[in-house]
């Protein structure tokens, strides 16, 4: 994807500028990215001595959550655990060992939010140890699965369990396993040159108070990492489904599935595992914020187009929770993606016989080849239940999300070979609507439709 058209950076830069110069930010640097790259960088403020770069790094806080999690998940799909697994199988002696590691992931654990002690983001960590001889029963919030509740010590239990794992730090397993092999290089767990310095702006005064950084050891998983818009711009990318050969598509796709909705009735946020969700606009986002004492940021990424955007700024508070929205909409009103192109799609002739209206009592659906042996249910009045489907060694069909996820579709043939009805999980599709020739189940009125 080539750059953004002049009038589109204009706009881009205009928005970030109004929020640097309203939310009295030292520096704000954000990008928006599409099809692995960058497509436009922006930066205002000072870094420094100098406006920030491509190249300039900021603590990115929660992100790091994300990097965890996708861990995590490598050890799930190694066989290593299983998400419905007790987080006290892995790391005995907790006292909570009975929440899951999908809880954990997607902040439905009921634990607290933050650690005992003194506030982890402004003081030295110490060793996961040290910290479980601190955990008592009172850390259980909630109910394990009642509800959501985001948990920064979670992570600090999840970090622990990946450690156990690979026999290293997270950190470690982090940087060999995601970082490298997609080649965020100035990601790191503490600050190298040229980095921001974390600042809190006064409320009443246009003045800085310098941050603390620490190492937050056993709460590190939570917050600690550094990170570049280069590096971030990679990381939007890999939301967005450039997965490498970091984890395989249908895992990540598993990460961005909702697990729990944070906004109560609105359902315009949730989070998955390891991953915050947002619908906005039409769209459905998929990344994280992230916040420690002196910086914010922020990632989305819009799997249907292969877009994302991001923030990095150096301050406590104030940035806009629409920024990015914002910087989207901008993107979507001066240069909407056009659609692709139309061609035909290999498939699999046999299947031809396959596609077509099916009826599922008297409601009308299509049945759709979709390229290989694979298919696509939808209601034709839009009223209904659609899912996909990839097929199987058996000759059956496999749901692959929707109402039918893990459900099975199966062509049922008469005694001479033809295609007598579809079943799906005891469902019966018939050619046309309760079709008398077909085995429906509790049988067709003999005298048929009447007026």
């Amino acid at each position: 994807m080539s750059p953004v058209l002049e009038s589109t950076a204009r706009a881009l830069l205009r928005r970030i500028a109004v929020e640097q110069a309203g939310s009295r930010l030292p520096s704000l640097a954000a990008a928006v990215v599409r099809d692995g790259r960058i497509a436009w960088f922006g930066a205002r403020g000072r870094a420094g001595d100098a406006e920030p770069t491509e190249a300039t790094q900021y603590r990115i806080g929660s992100i790091t959550k994300s990097m965890v999690a996708v861990v995590v998940m490598r050890l799930r799909d190694e066989g290593r655990l299983d998400l419905l697994d007790p987080v006290g199988k892995h790391i005995p002696g907790t006292p909570v060992g009975e929440v899951t590691i999908a809880q954990l992931l997607s902040h439905t654990s009921g634990l607290t939010a933050e650690p005992p002690g003194q506030w982890w983001e402004r003081t030295p960590g110490m060793p996961f140890e040290e910290l479980l001889a601190l955990l008592g029963p009172e850390i259980a919030r909630h109910r394990p699965g009642r509800r959501y509740h985001y948990s920064n010590l979670g992570f600090g239990l999840l970090g622990e369990l990946v450690a156990r794992h690979r026999g290293a730090d997270w950190a470690r397993a982090v940087r060999q396993e995601i970082l490298q092999p997609l080649g965020m290089r100035d990601t790191t767990t503490r600050p190298r040159a040229p980095h921001a310095t974390g600042y809190a702006v006064h409320p009443w005064a246009d003045v800085l108070l310098p941050e603390p950084e620490h190492d937050a050891a056993a709460m590190a998983p939570a917050g600690q990492i550094w990170s570049t818009p280069a590096d971030l711009a990679r990381w939007a990318a890999f939301v967005a489904g450039d997965t490498g050969d970091v984890l395989a598509e249908a895992t990540l796709a598993e990460m961005r599935e909702p697990a729990a909705v944070d906004d109560g009735d609105a359902w315009t946020g949730g989070y998955g595992l390891g991953l915050q969700l947002a619908r906005v606009g039409g769209r459905r986002l998929a990344g994280h914020t992230g916040s420690m004492p002196g910086f914010l940021a922020t990632v989305w990424a819009d799997p249907a187009d292969r877009t994302g955007v991001l923030f990095l700024a150096n301050s406590t508070a104030g940035v806009s929770r629409t920024l990015l929205t914002d910087l989207l909409a901008v993107l979507d009103e001066h240069e909407p993606r056009l659609p692709a192109e139309w061609a035909p799609a290999e498939v699999d002739p046999e299947l031809l016989e396959l596609a077509g209206p099916w009826y599922w009592g008297p409601a009308p659906y299509a049945l759709r080849l979709t390229g290989g042996r694979n298919l696509s249910l939808t209601p034709l009045n839009a009223v209904g239940r659609a899912s996909r489907f990839t097929a199987r060694a058996d000759g059956a069909w496999l749901g692959m999300d929707g109402y039918y996820a893990g459900e099975t579709l199966r062509p049922v043939r008469r005694p001479d070979g033809t295609l007598s009805h579809l079943d799906l999980n005891t469902f019966v599709f018939t050619r046309t609507p309760y079709d008398p020739a077909a085995e429906v189940p509790g049988g067709v009125d003999p005298d048929g439709w009447r007026s």
